[in-house]
Formats: structure tokens, C-alpha cells, sequence
């Protein structure tokens, strides 16, 4: 396994840990509580949106995307300076070994037992959407 197939499942599941916490943030919402939790928990919510967002960009550079891409992807302007905010990221998932990356993604079936549970009729409809990874290279 690569380091970018690592990345891919750690944002699968990044945003699948997001979709519990945005439900639960929905069958909460007639409860009596203070603001400030309602508060925390949206930034929460923001907080695993922003981490998500990062590893996209990290599989992508992992991918070998050009970061004139990726810095247009963002709304950025300057590929040098998004390049040099991933820097020390891209090359710390680099040196992973393949038996650290694999080790790494051992909850590859929980993630798709998970969207098997959850998946709705307009969802695409994969049997193993994170497993799937593991066959494109």
C-alpha cells in the first residue's frame, strides 16, 4: 500500500467520523443545551471539515499533483506558499513504509460496513467503496 492510498482511506475516514458527528448534531438539535455547546460542537464540526480538506490535499500531492492545481482547488493563489504549508506532511507520510501504511488502513472493511449501513439510494451504489482503493494501482 502507498502513502497516497493511505491518505485516501484516513480522509474516508475523516469524513465518515464527520457524517457521525454531523447526525449527531441533528438529533440534538430540540435538546436543552447552552449555547456554548451548540457552539462547540458546530466548530467541531468545522474543525473535521478543515482536517478532511488537508488530507485531500495530502493524497493528492502524494498523487503527484501539480500544486498549481491543488493551489487553485483551495482558492489560493500562490502554489509555493500551499506547497511549502504541506511540506513537512508530504514527506512524513513519504517515508512510510508499505508495512506502516498497511498496518495503518487495517479498518478498511469497518469503513465499508459503515457505508453499506448508511448509504442512501442516491449514494453510489459500491460494495466496497474504501476497499476498492487497494485494486486501482
Amino acid at each position: 500500500m502507498t502513502p497516497e492510498i493511505l491518505a485516501r482511506i484516513t480522509a474516508a475516514r475523516a469524513a465518515r467520523d464527520l457524517s457521525d458527528l454531523a447526525r449527531q448534531a441533528v438529533g440534538t438539535t430540540a435538546e436543552t443545551t447552552s449555547t456554548a455547546e451548540r457552539i462547540e460542537t458546530a466548530r467541531r464540526l468545522r474543525h473535521m471539515a478543515n482536517q478532511i480538506v488537508d488530507l485531500v490535499v495530502l493524497a493528492e500531492a502524494l498523487a503527484g499533483a501539480e500544486w498549481s492545481e491543488i493551489t487553485e482547488a483551495l482558492g489560493r493563489i500562490e502554489p509555493g506558499t500551499v506547497k511549502a504549508e504541506y511540506a513537512d506532511a508530504v514527506a512524513e507520510w513519504s517515508s512510510l513504509t508499505e508495512a506502516e501504511a498497511t498496518e495503518s488502513a487495517a479498518d478498511i472493511e469497518d469503513m465499508d460496513a459503515w457505508y453499506a449501513r448508511h448509504r442512501e439510494d442516491h449514494d453510489p451504489d459500491l460494495e466496497k467503496p474504501v476497499a476498492n482503493l487497494l485494486n486501482r494501482y
